[in-house]
């Protein structure tokens, strides 16, 4: 039996806010190109293990990944803390990027054979039908409907959705939201999709990605931008004097693998390293996000899909 762990509340203190831009400890050294490339960690920072003769039967992206000596991995990387390249530095660093590099490692994957694809969140599941990628890894929700089109193994994080407006703005939580505000997020994301659906009367708009959201924010072309409350602290850490993170989370959001409908095998195989890896798990997050106060222990990974 693993060792339960469940996700506690993520605290929003101001103090837990400025520490996050020193979340990331362990920075990776990088080779390849900013926009896909590999990227590779520094030794000293890495709690995982190249896996050796790894077989997985059954599972059509593994063979492949075997057949090419490389893994493709869709990320995001405009997520300060979870999934983020540095446009100066090039260095690609964050939590679900070091949870890529754990499963990839997993596979017997060295790391500069790691390819990094940036993906919207709008094409996430294209890109895994397409075989564009052989799995996913950046703040991907855990949904029925997305899994009608692919299978998810984890969750690897819980998180919920929360908002971020202006540091002078009157909103404090989503109940302030009304006709005379809107609301930005990434088109296809779970949390614009919430927007609609339970407060109809809310203007919304949509890119295709967060960052481009926050700079209407701090220009004052929307009121707020909503999405997991987890990415909302690390563009709050990042200008703590222009933009803030207010109120209590108002979804429940289970962060996933995603990888190929109905590879079983492949699933199975990455449950078992979350399930068995805890420790590396827990040091993967307290390297990225330890240092933001945000308190949280591994889940426990749902049935196989």
């Amino acid at each position: 039996m693993r060792r339960t762990r469940t996700l506690a509340g993520i605290g929003i203190a101001a103090a837990a806010l400025l520490a996050l831009t020193a979340c990331n400890s362990g920075t990776p050294t990088t080779s390849g190109d900013g926009g896909g490339g590999s990227e590779e960690p520094a030794a000293d920072s890495t709690p995982w293990t190249i896996e050796k003769d790894v077989k997985i039967d059954g599972s059509p992206t593994f063979d492949r990944i075997s057949s090419s000596g490389t893994v493709k991995v869709g990320v995001k990387e405009d997520q300060p803390g979870l999934g983020y390249l540095d446009p100066v530095t090039n260095e690609r660093t964050g939590f679900d990027v070091d949870i890529a590099r754990w499963m990839a490692a997993s596979l017997g994957v060295d790391p500069e054979k790691i390819e990094f694809q940036a993906i919207a969140s709008a094409n996430r599941e294209q890109a895994i039908v397409n075989g564009d990628i052989d799995y996913y890894v950046g703040t991907y929700s855990i949904t029925d409907k997305r899994k009608e089109q692919i299978s998810f193994a984890g969750p690897y994080f819980i998180t919920g959705q929360g908002l971020l407006v202006a540091s002078d703005s009157k909103i404090k939580s989503v109940d302030d939201l009304d006709s005379s505000t809107t609301v930005c997020s990434a088109t296809g994301s779970t949390p614009i999709q919430n927007i609609k659906t339970n407060y109809p009367e809310v203007p919304t708009k949509e890119y295709d990605t967060y960052s481009k959201c926050v700079e209407d924010l701090k220009n004052g072309q929307v009121d707020a931008v909503t999405t997991d409350e987890a990415i909302l602290i690390g563009y709050a850490a990042q200008d703590p004097d222009k933009i803030k993170v207010v109120g209590e989370p108002f979804s429940e959001e289970r962060y996933g693998i995603g990888v190929a409908k109905g590879d079983t095998a492949l699933v199975e195989y990455f449950d078992e390293q979350l399930t068995d890896g805890g420790d590396i798990w827990q040091q993967i997050f307290d390297n990225n996000l330890g240092a933001s106060g945000v308190k949280a222990t591994q889940p426990e990974v749902d049935p196989v899909g």
